[in-house]
């Protein structure tokens, strides 16, 4: 198995909902996103997927949550846009164009993370 891995990032605000303590009033993060596209085998030329590719599909899709307040989004008006939820939703959104897509992990700081995989 060969695994490619690209990041990206965005800077967005949200609050969580139900949530008990300073996460449930608006703040923001600049978060940081790892995809990952894994493949048994190799393409002709030597490749999983080219990076520039990988890294353009991404940024593509951080565009829409760069300098947003998720909560608006109307997918996070149903799914309370925690850290596993945002990789979820980016997971989701680059599989319907990135086949092999193994996961998607959402940093909201050097230390947190959270990630959504393909079982």
């Amino acid at each position: 198995m060969y695994s490619v891995k690209v990041k990206g990032n965005f800077s967005s605000a949200h609050n969580l909902r139900g949530y008990k303590g300073k996460c449930e009033q608006l703040h923001g993060h600049n978060w940081e996103v790892e995809l990952v596209v894994s493949k048994l085998e190799l393409d002709k030329i030597g490749m999983v997927m080219d990076f520039k590719l990988m890294r353009n599909k991404l940024n593509i899709l951080l565009e829409e949550l760069d300098h947003k307040y998720l909560n608006n989004i109307s997918y996070f008006k149903k799914v309370n846009p925690t850290s596993e939820n945002i990789a979820k939703y980016i997971f989701e959104k680059l599989k319907l164009e990135i086949t092999d897509i193994k996961s998607v992990t959402v940093w909201e700081s050097a230390n947190s993370s959270a990630t959504y995989y393909a079982e």
